[in-house]
């Protein structure tokens, strides 16, 4: 039953990128199998879940250690990983066709279509003329309970970088 119930997940989380190459759907696979969460993961790694995450989709690099590491926690061989990941290997990130058609992904793309001119004037007030760092960003979720239902507490915690002036 546990494994029926983690293949799943493991299905559900892969199925909007269908275009993952093989070695990230061995780690997916390989990761259900174990009845590991991405939190349990970043523990073993000495990283955060949402990095872990967004390595797992090809969209951060791990080092070699890391892919070590990985290698003996989800039981798959390190050449392979190393080979398919290793020092030649660079990530695409991106969100893939917009507007995305996975209902998470989706809200969160509709929130930055709500709020996005709200939120970039705010900044401009607080920092000046700038964009918050993607590259150099913390992201987290938490859950925060409720008495109308759980909500998710999702923060971006980026750092500041002013537009140069020449």
């Amino acid at each position: 039953m546990v494994t029926r119930i983690c293949t799943d997940v493991y299905r559900q989380t892969l199925l909007p990128m269908t275009e993952l190459p093989a070695i990230n759907q061995q780690l997916f696979e390989a990761k259900a199998k174990k009845g590991l969460t991405f939190d349990a993961l970043a523990k073993e790694l000495g990283k955060d879940e949402v990095w872990v995450a967004s390595a797992f989709y090809g969209q951060a690099k791990f080092t070699a250690e890391e892919l070590q590491k990985l290698s003996q926690v989800l039981g798959i061989d390190q050449s392979s990983l190393s080979g398919a990941l290793g020092e030649h290997w660079w990530p695409y990130r991106g969100l893939g066709p917009t507007p995305p058609s996975d209902p998470v992904i989706y809200r969160l793309y509709e929130g930055v279509m709500v709020y996005g001119h709200s939120i970039k004037a705010v900044i401009h007030e607080k920092f000046g003329d700038g964009i918050m760092s993607m590259i150099d960003c913390k992201v987290n979720i938490e859950k925060k309970p409720d008495p109308k239902g759980d909500r998710v507490l999702l923060t971006f915690d980026g750092k500041f970088l002013p537009y140069s002036k020449w």
